[in-house]
């Protein structure tokens, strides 16, 4: 009885020490088994010395002292005064000497109020190594940096680094519901226990806070956006404030999502008429109740007129007059309106990806100065691959915000291994040639094409209560890339992998290259045995999981798979050119022409915007029907390519992960396979051709994928 019961002590420990792995995300702080790089630390830092006092200041200090013990197994002598050399020295330009601030002039003119300075200098002829920066949040930012300059196993000698935000809010949009259900959540629960506030304050609270500083992520948006008017309660409002005070020190604004109609839900009133004066007076009110609760409070997130959702078009108004009216609620207290672009009409369904378009694009300059559009990266809906948004750089004189989405509602859930950085990077480096060549989305984003002063980019969260934090261990990934690209548009989704993956895993050489070139292919991967060629929103209905290319029944047409890729015995795709819907023409003439043109129309994106002949030849001189049929037989193959290389990787990974990630890998290659077959079988229908050489043959027939119904996949709301 002893040895069974030692026996399961020894089992829970091992399982506890592993599992702890996964909860600490990209912040493991594994021990340096590079002797020549835990020397050289070792050496250049013999001293700490933190400067400041603040709530911040310790979080930053109990860092360092965190990373230096688990990285080197000791931590260096903590200073009150700067003795010596080689000392690390820590403290926001408030605080720092006049010596020190003297040597550092230069770099503190180069950053913004959230950026940082890492930098090695020479004081009184001794070595030292400061971090630094305007505040004590881009102090702890910097903190942050310069342990994943340890974790990555780069040289601590003459650091100059000097690094600023290139936008404003960065910032978490979670779908979560008051009932902790998470809509297009597939990790658990939400992380927010509501009914537990304010009294009770997890440790993941914190520890999503500390995630999400060591990223640079400054916002949350803690609700849906199909939202719950009862936030906006003193009930809730001040659960909320207890959240908001947990995430301060680290940097994170606290905002939640306004219903339009809140004023009748929980005002009393008769209506949400924007420009009735006691609707107007309400948010005022409204307002001043939550900055008197939380004076850092961010503003607000609105989805209005879209989905069913109220909104000013209600009462006979336009998107100008809801989001202004916010605006000037929230003014005062240096609030911000988040305001959604996200709208179609089942009245106007000619082309949907037409509409926001149409919709937003002749409101530019009218709205407030605290009103930033929020546009998602294309113009459907989070598709595994969509051209950019043709309102990005079509409205100068309004901030336009990205909004991304994390989770990965249509790209296989958090069972499918896929690098969504590679994604996001691929539409912010897209041209929108709105002011020539170079006016990427990315400069639109950050305001330097047009001189915006308020930017942002927001990511759909992934995140739930699973021990794990994201359902798959490499859907940590995205939430980490979507955190560094948020803080630089223009960082390469290569560099992010990689510091992901030595972060996270092994600094082994033999483990980096390869696992990197698996998360670089994996976004291709998935658009090959999903959506091919530019085909879209063929997912199955509701929940979004699984193909279901032959969805027509629905009962507004936009909602319908056939809607978007039109198969017949013609051929296949979306006439958006301008023989079509014209879609093409809310790009700029230098894009649309691109797209418009059968002949120049990247492949990628070529059904998206052309109804094009089975027969049609594709430039390396298959025909489109035995092109898209390689395509979805690529995509399964690159699964394979993805498992044998993550067997490859079980030395250097702990048996929990490993054996997570192998399964999970085979969950994808099985629905791999089920995309690949269920959708040639339902073209093949109107094609009436063979597969081509190289394409596997489906063991079951189309009436059985048909048949296939899953009434409680997860994350639908």
């Amino acid at each position: 009885m002893t040895s069974l019961r030692f026996v399961f002590l020894f089992l829970l420990i091992s399982f506890s020490a592993s599992a702890q792995k996964d909860y600490k995300l990209w912040l493991q702080y594994n021990s340096v088994t590079n002797s020549a790089v835990a020397s050289e630390y070792k050496n250049n830092l013999k001293g700490i010395v933190v400067l400041g006092n603040s709530e911040t200041i310790k979080i930053a200090e109990k860092e360092l002292k965190t990373g230096f013990l688990d990285m080197l197994g000791s931590i260096p002598e903590i200073k009150q005064n700067i003795e010596g050399e080689n000392n690390l020295i820590v403290g926001s330009q408030l605080d720092l000497s006049t010596e020190i601030k003297s040597e550092l002039k230069a770099d503190f003119e180069k950053i913004n109020n959230e950026g940082f300075i890492i930098k090695s200098i020479s004081l009184q002829k001794k070595k030292q190594i400061v971090i630094s920066g305007k505040n004590d949040i881009a102090v702890l930012y910097g903190v942050f940096n310069f342990l994943r300059i340890l974790q990555t196993n780069k040289s601590v000698k003459n650091l100059n680094i000097v690094d600023s935000p290139k936008t404003n809010i960065r910032i978490l949009n979670h779908w979560d519901n008051l009932d902790r259900t998470v809509e297009r959540g597939y990790a658990g629960f939400s992380l927010w226990n509501w009914q537990k506030l304010p009294d009770f304050i997890d440790q993941r609270y914190i520890d999503y806070a500390r995630a999400n500083a060591s990223i640079g992520i400054n916002g949350t948006v803690l609700t849906n956006v199909n939202a719950n008017a009862l936030i906006l309660t003193p009930q809730y409002l001040e659960k909320v404030e207890a959240l908001a005070n947990v995430f301060r020190p680290y940097g994170i604004k606290v905002y939640l999502t306004a219903r339009f109609s809140a004023p009748i839900e929980i005002g009393n009133l008769k209506t949400a008429d924007p420009k009735d004066p006691e609707v107007i007076n309400w948010w005022k009110t409204k307002s001043a109740e939550i900055y008197k609760r939380i004076p850092d409070f961010g503003g607000f997130l609105v989805k209005a007129n879209s989905e069913g959702q109220p909104g000013p078009q209600n009462y006979g108004r336009n998107h100008v007059d809801g989001a202004n009216m916010l605006a000037d609620a929230v003014a005062p207290f240096g609030g911000v309106i988040m305001w959604r672009a996200f709208v179609y009409s089942e009245h106007d369904a000619n082309d949907r990806a037409k509409q926001a378009y149409a919709e937003f694009q002749p409101y530019d300059g009218k709205f407030k100065e605290n009103v930033i559009v929020q546009v998602k990266n294309g113009a459907i809906d989070f598709q595994p691959r969509e051209p950019f948004h043709p309102l990005f750089g079509a409205m100068p004189k309004t901030p336009l915000m990205m909004e991304f989405q994390i989770t990965q509602e249509y790209l296989g859930f958090s069972t499918h291994l896929v690098f969504l950085p590679k994604l996001f990077q691929e539409v912010l480096e897209s041209d929108t040639h709105q002011k020539g060549k170079g006016s990427t989305v990315a400069k639109v984003v950050d305001g330097t094409l047009y001189q915006n002063k308020l930017t942002g980019i927001a990511g759909v969260a992934n995140i739930g209560n699973d021990l794990n934090w994201t359902g798959h261990p490499f859907a940590q990934a995205n939430w980490y890339g979507f955190g560094r690209l948020a803080w630089n548009p223009y960082l390469d989704s290569e560099i992010i992998a990689e510091e992901w993956l030595r972060s996270t895993f092994s600094n082994d050489e033999n483990f980096i290259k390869p696992v990197k070139n698996i998360m670089i292919e994996s976004r291709e991967a998935v658009v090959n045995y999903m959506t091919p060629l530019g085909l879209h929103h063929i997912m199955d209905t509701g929940h979004h999981y699984g193909p279901g290319p032959w969805v027509s029944n629905l009962s507004r047409p936009e909602w319908n798979p056939t809607y978007y890729h039109k198969a017949d015995k013609n051929g296949i795709g979306f006439d958006r050119s301008k023989s079509g819907t014209n879609a093409v023409s809310q790009y700029a003439p230098e894009v649309a022409k691109l797209f418009d043109n059968l002949e120049t129309c990247p492949e990628k994106d070529l059904l998206w915007f052309h109804h094009v002949s089975w027969d049609y030849k594709l430039k390396n001189g298959q025909t489109l029907w035995n092109g898209l049929a390689l395509k979805y037989q690529e995509g399964v193959n690159q699964v394979r390519e993805m498992q044998n290389v993550w067997n490859k990787a079980e030395k250097y990974v702990d048996s929990e992960r490993f054996n997570e990630v192998k399964m999970l890998l085979e969950i994808q290659l099985k629905e791999a396979k089920w995309w690949r077959d269920a959708c040639l079988l339902y073209f093949q229908q109107f094609s009436g051709k063979e597969l081509p050489a190289g394409v596997e043959k489906s063991t079951q027939t189309l009436e059985y994928f048909k048949s296939l119904k899953f009434p409680f996949a997860p994350g639908n709301g």
